[in-house]
């Protein structure tokens, strides 16, 4: 554990190195004082017809962002369905399915990311770059608009607006996104990363492979034997086929903008996607900058950095947490292999934990780091298989993820889902002490505690809602691989991690059917959108409030006490919705596991 402990270190001492100054540059670029950006913007927005000056009410902003997310999703669905019929798509691979398609279009414009496919054998290059990177870039800057119009909220007084949603999303993504991507991309490039339009290469194996599969009649269905049993051929090959493709563009803003679909099926597993420890490493770094970056922002918007650290503080102390119990879990390993004499690992150095489902280029301690920054942050991306972990160890990426994906969260929504929380802190620390409750000189009154549950609530009852449906219904438990306590985590993950918005599962379900489709698809529009609302709804009541002065009775929202609060309402509210699933699933499956 000692490496895991100085490579935790290392990462967050680097991570804020790098997150304060973006921070700032972040603050400026949304507040229009980018003097180049101004230049640029200008024409852009004469076409449009866009006055960047204009301060849009809430109703105003959210409407812009329904009907712009709404148009991204029309339009990667068309491109998915079209495919066959549009260039750059040389395997010639056929339209998505309509249930496919829908799924993927809302999982990608919603920032969730989810893939029921696998994305070298569906997408055509056309559609990788134009439809699923494109709403990468798109669907953070919407999440980075939200917390900014949240943070001007905060900072406001007696205003009638939150800003404007068109230049708002303009900035995120020609200031912020684009820039940060492109130099990610070289450096992935760098590293060996794939980066092209060429077709798939065939090339010639070291040894030759021998498989069986079964045999076919004319119409395809497999051909039995007298006894009923399908019979089987022998296939024997010498090439491989090796899917290529513009890889590191699209890599680069999925993790930048904690989007999460990988290019291949395997994700940041696979070699092509992230080939070296110091790709893996910058790619940890990637998921969790902006969301970082945006706390440092935040603090700088309502004129009191300490603010930010105070919340950076509060997702850093659960971050840590995690990382250390998952790490721990996967050093624990499987209690029934070792009485079998079977040794999960290829180095003794990480005797006594398990390798399975890891890549050995990586290890336990980055994979195990990996997973808890991916469902940290509402990335998806995984260098590991979630489903391979041991009970517990799987358990921290679910409970990251039901926590509300505020543990530095997505892109934006980390924050603003971080500040709901802290509006809930201050109301209850109110009603303790008997006093109205405040945050950041803006009273908290009951119609603001009303947007605030709406905000707390939606994702835990489309979790436990879709999970239970699943799991009572013929066409969810079909889709599950693994029986028992192990096979209701698989249906509770992918609830959670599609109304959560995160997009990564635990393998082991087919989820790839015209029902969990459809179910994941409303769960993660509800849950992106569910919340998003009620949000900018919180700071266009923010910002008509007056900013009180700062009195002896107010409560400090900077201290060391605040954050211990915080992070409490956190693991209370957040969690304890999730109780007794969570006994269903992963802790049932570890009791059953080292009980024998």
């Amino acid at each position: 554990m000692s490496g895991a402990w100085l490579q935790l270190t290392v990462f967050l001492l680097v991570l804020f190195a790098a997150a304060w100054p973006l921070g700032r540059a972040i603050e400026a670029v949304m507040d229009g004082r980018f003097a180049l950006g101004r230049r640029v913007e200008a024409p852009l927005f004469r076409l449009a017809g866009v006055d960047p000056a204009e301060d849009q009410p809430w109703t105003r902003y959210a409407l812009g962002l329904l009907v712009f997310n709404g148009l991204g999703l029309l339009a990667v669905y068309a491109l998915q369905r079209l495919q066959p019929m549009l260039p750059l798509n040389p395997q010639d691979w056929p339209a998505v399915a309509p249930d496919s398609a829908l799924n993927t279009a809302v999982s990608f414009v919603t920032n969730t990311n989810w893939q029921g496919y696998g994305g070298e054998t569906t997408m055509s290059r056309l559609t990788q770059m134009l439809g699923l990177a494109v709403q990468n870039f798109l669907s953070a800057a919407t999440g980075i608009a939200v917390a900014v119009a949240l943070a001007r909220g905060f900072a406001r007084r007696t205003a009638s607006g939150i800003g404007n949603v068109w230049a708002d999303l303009t900035r995120a993504t020609l200031w912020i996104l684009l820039p940060l991507a492109f130099v990610a991309a070289l450096f992935f490039v760098s590293q060996g990363v794939v980066q092209t339009l060429a077709p798939d290469r065939t090339v010639a194996t070291v040894e030759t492979l021998n498989w069986q599969q079964p045999r076919l009649d004319a119409a395809g269905q497999p051909l039995l034997d007298a006894q009923g049993a399908p019979q089987t051929e022998t296939v024997t090959t010498t090439t491989q086929t090796l899917a290529l493709g513009p890889v590191a563009s699209q890599q680069a803003i999925k993790l930048l903008g904690t989007n999460g679909g990988g290019y291949f099926n395997a994700n940041s597993a696979h070699p092509f996607e992230n080939p070296t420890p110091l790709a893996n490493a910058v790619q940890m770094l990637a998921i969790l900058l902006i969301p970082a970056a945006l706390c440092f922002a935040f603090g700088r918007i309502v004129g009191d950095a300490r603010q930010g650290w105070a919340l950076l503080g509060a997702m850093t102390l659960l971050f840590v947490v995690a990382v250390v119990a998952v790490t721990q879990a996967e050093y624990a390993g499987n209690p029934l292999l070792p009485p079998l004499g079977v040794d999960t690992l290829p180095s003794a150095l990480q005797a006594g934990g398990s390798m399975e489902g890891k890549e050995v280029r990586f290890g336990l301690d980055a994979s195990a780091l990996f997973a808890a920054v991916t469902t940290a942050a509402s990335c998806g991306a995984v260098n590991a298989m979630h489903d391979s972990l041991t009970p517990l160890g799987g358990a921290v990426p679910l409970v990251l993820m039901q926590l509300g994906e505020v543990v530095f969260g997505g892109v934006g929504s980390g924050l603003y889902g971080m500040l709901v929380f802290a509006l809930l802190a201050v109301f209850i620390a109110g009603l303790m002490i008997g006093r109205t409750p405040e945050y950041l000189g803006k009273k908290i009154e009951a119609h603001e505690m009303k947007l605030v549950s709406i905000a707390i609530l939606v994702t835990p009852l489309l979790v436990l809602g879709g999970s239970a449906l699943a799991a009572s219904v013929d066409a969810g438990r079909a889709g599950i691989l693994n029986p028992g306590a192990h096979g209701f985590s698989e249906v509770l993950y992918a609830l959670t991690s599609a109304a959560n918005n995160n997009g990564s599962a635990f393998a082991g379900l087919s989820a790839n059917t015209p029902f969990y489709n459809l179910l994941l698809a409303v769960a993660m529009w509800l849950g992106r959108f569910g919340v998003l609302v009620p949000v900018l709804a919180l700071a266009g009541a923010l910002a008509a409030k007056p900013r009180l002065a700062v009195t002896r009775g107010t409560l400090p929202t900077h201290g060391p006490l605040f954050v211990a609060l915080l992070v409490g309402i956190v693991l209370l509210v957040g969690l304890l919705n999730y109780v007794p699933a969570l006994a269903l699933g992963p802790v049932a499956e570890h009791l059953a596991l080292w009980a024998r």
